[in-house]
């Protein structure tokens, strides 16, 4: 049973073999919520989540017996290379199923750690059926990825880390998958200090906790692609959810432009990258989903191994949300000059052409008339009004491509 006692032993027996993550305020953050904000930056692990805490405490209890048959584990990644990392380094052979569509990042880190990596599936839910018949097969140890009590034990050494780190919290908030990390987190701190409020954030694609809630038991959702897919679970855990129905005050959800908002806040401000999954709890607090106002809150950034194409694809949507970056078709007179003096009107404006792209035949135009796509970095917003004033000034018929 899971329980302080427990995690408090979890902490004893991993200490040393996990990393200490820094608990750190931010004045940016703070400033546009309301509130004192502290990131929970579990992103600087050895293997970049959270999942550190509870693969090493459960293989630390294996048997002798169950060390030399070796392990298995399904994961969308973070627990994948958590295993593979504590496993491998105990002299442990960890075998890892993985979904098929799993970033590169995440498979190509668990073999580098010493793991065999097995594709199969596409979803977390479809490897774990694979790894859990073929922990039968071979007698190998299946190592759950947060319905154990081992696991979550160790996950709950993250809240009890958080409360040493600053004890006048008034809120933790808590990104939720199958609720292995805050099922143990929220247990360990109701425990410890009741009054502190425990939010979990799930993923609107995917909310297989808050269903689990409602119907008082695990439900099987249907599978979704989100920018989360840490925490893409598509049915909660039978030990998980009494943890969450007794020590988690409630439960909220972010869309995909949220996580997508948070990840780019966080790289830009903070200097720090967050995988989808690792920035919903800050998606959830900078869109006001908590409700908070004038509190301390401590916002778990529980994973960073965000694929870099994916990066430069939230990245660029980013800036066409913020206004800092602008495409426009322009029609201008098909004359000697004309491109000439269109980019110098735009110069004027200080903006930055970095893209154009230039055609005749099929953009509807007269044959007196051509038509050009302008891509521009600008400041955003106002920047962008200024361009279109000047357009119009100079008698650029344009439209802004969304």
């Amino acid at each position: 049973m899971v329980s302080r006692k427990s995690i408090q032993a979890a902490a004893e027996r991993i200490a040393g073999g996990v990393y200490e993550s820094p608990l750190v305020f931010s004045e940016h953050l703070s400033g546009i919520t309301g509130n004192a904000i502290y990131l929970k930056l579990e992103n600087q692990q050895m293997t970049g989540s959270f999942k550190e805490r509870g693969a090493l405490n459960r293989i630390l209890t294996l048997t002798e017996s169950e060390r030399r048959r070796g392990v298995i584990a399904a994961s969308a990644g973070n627990h994948a290379q958590a295993v593979a990392y504590h496993a491998v380094r105990r002299g442990i052979p960890a075998e890892i199923w993985m979904p098929r569509h799993t970033p590169l990042i995440k498979t190509s880190a668990t073999r580098g750690y010493g793991a065999e990596v097995v594709l199969a599936g596409q979803n977390y839910d479809e490897a774990c059926e694979g790894a859990l018949r073929r922990s039968k097969e071979s007698g190998a140890t299946f190592l759950h990825a947060f319905d154990d009590e081992e696991v979550i034990a160790g996950q709950g050494t993250l809240g009890l880390e958080i409360l040493r780190q600053q004890p006048a919290l008034d809120a933790i908030v808590v990104p939720v998958g199958g609720g292995g990390l805050i099922g143990g987190l929220a247990c360990a701190v109701k425990q410890t200090r009741p009054e502190v409020e425990v939010i979990g954030v799930q993923t609107a694609k995917l909310p297989s906790m808050q269903a689990a809630l409602e119907r008082n038991e695990p439900v099987t959702l249907p599978a979704e692609a989100t920018l989360a897919d840490g925490i893409a679970v598509r049915r909660a855990g039978s030990l998980t959810l009494p943890l969450v129905r007794e020590y988690v005050d409630r439960m909220v959800s972010v869309d995909e432009e949220e996580l997508a908002t948070a990840i780019l806040t966080l790289l830009e401000r903070e200097k720090s990258l967050a995988e989808g999954a690792g920035a919903a709890a800050l998606a959830a607090v900078l869109h006001h989903k908590t409700g908070h106002r004038g509190k301390r809150i401590c916002v778990v950034i529980s994973g960073g191994n965000l694929d870099v194409n994916l990066l430069a694809r939230i990245i660029e949507r980013g800036l066409v949300r913020d206004g800092r970056r602008l495409r426009l078709r322009i029609r201008l007179q098909d004359y000697p000059g004309e491109l000439e003096r269109l980019a110098s009107t735009i110069a004027k404006c200080n903006a930055n052409i970095v893209e154009t792209l230039h055609n005749r035949a099929h953009y509807g135009v007269s044959l007196g008339e051509t038509a050009i796509d302008v891509t521009l970095e600008t400041r955003g917003r106002e920047h962008c009004n200024e361009i279109y004033g000047a357009l119009e000034t100079a008698n650029y018929p344009f439209s802004v491509i969304e």
